[in-house]
C-alpha cells in the first residue's frame, strides 16, 4: 500500500486512488454525529442555492466561510448538532453544505477511486476500512482553513491515520497542545463569536467515537456521505 500526503484544494487536485479528505474543524465531525443522532442520509452539496431547492423534507445543516447560512435549519456545529439531538434527526435526511469538507470531498469524485471523508472521530475506522479493502494507493488530504491555508488539525489527523495505517509514531498530546495554540481553535476558544461555540473544538479533538468510516458515493445526481464498515467489524 502507498500512501501519499497531500494538503488544501491544490493538493486535492493531485490526490488518487482512496482519497481520504480531512475535516476535523467541523464538517467530517458533524456527519458521523448526525448520523449518530439518526439521520438517515446525508446529502453533500457545495452550492448553497441547490441546496435550498433541495431541500424538500430534509434539514439544511452547513456554513459559508464558518458562518451561518440565511435560511439554513443549522450551522456546521458539532455541539449545537448535540444539542439538537435524535429529536431532530431522527429519520429526517440531511442537506450538508460546508467551505473545506464537503466541497473538497465533491471534487475529488472527479479522480478518486473512493472518497473517504475522516476526522479524529472516526480516524481509526476509516484505517481498518482501508486496511480490510487494501488499496494499492491510498491518499490522504488535510483539507485546512479554507482549503487554502493548512491547519494543525487536519494535517495532525492525517498523521494519525497514517499512523494506524503504517505504524508510524504519533503523539495525540502533542498534536492537541499544537492544535490548542494555534489560532483555527482559539477563535473558538476565545468565544466572541456566537456561530463558533466554545465546545466544538474539545469534541472534534475526541478520538476513534464511531465505529463506521464515512464514504462519498453518487447516487443519482446527488452525492450520499454513507456509513461503511471494515469486513471485521
Amino acid at each position: 500500500m502507498q500512501i501519499k500526503r497531500f494538503s488544501l484544494f491544490e493538493g486535492l487536485k493531485k490526490a488518487r486512488g482512496t482519497t481520504v479528505v480531512i475535516d476535523v474543524f467541523r464538517a467530517f465531525t458533524c456527519e458521523p454525529l448526525m448520523y449518530h443522532y439518526g439521520a438517515r442520509k446525508i446529502f453533500l452539496e457545495a452550492d448553497i442555492e441547490k441546496c435550498k431547492k433541495l431541500r424538500g423534507n430534509a434539514i439544511l445543516v452547513g456554513e459559508h466561510n464558518e458562518r451561518p447560512i440565511e435560511t439554513f435549519d443549522l450551522t456546521n456545529s458539532p455541539s449545537l448538532i448535540m444539542a439538537k439531538g435524535r429529536a431532530f434527526f431522527g429519520d429526517r435526511d440531511v442537506i450538508h453544505r460546508t467551505t473545506s469538507g464537503v466541497t473538497g470531498a465533491a471534487a475529488a469524485m472527479d479522480n478518486a477511486d473512493e472518497v473517504l471523508l475522516s476526522s479524529f472521530v472516526n480516524a481509526r475506522a476509516t484505517a481498518q476500512y482501508i486496511q480490510a479493502g487494501n488499496p494499492k494507493l491510498v491518499s490522504i488530504v488535510a483539507m485546512g482553513i479554507r482549503s487554502i491555508e493548512k491547519a494543525p488539525e487536519d494535517e495532525y489527523c492525517g498523521d494519525y491515520i497514517e499512523s494506524l495505517l503504517t505504524g508510524k509514531q504519533y503523539n495525540h498530546i502533542q498534536a492537541v497542545g499544537e492544535i490548542l495554540r494555534h489560532e483555527t481553535a482559539q477563535k473558538f476558544l476565545r468565544g466572541d463569536k456566537s456561530y463558533l461555540p466554545r465546545e466544538d473544538p474539545a469534541i472534534c479533538l475526541q478520538r476513534d467515537l464511531f465505529s463506521f468510516a464515512l464514504k462519498a458515493q453518487r447516487d443519482g445526481e446527488l452525492i450520499v456521505a454513507r456509513k461503511v464498515y471494515s469486513e471485521t467489524k
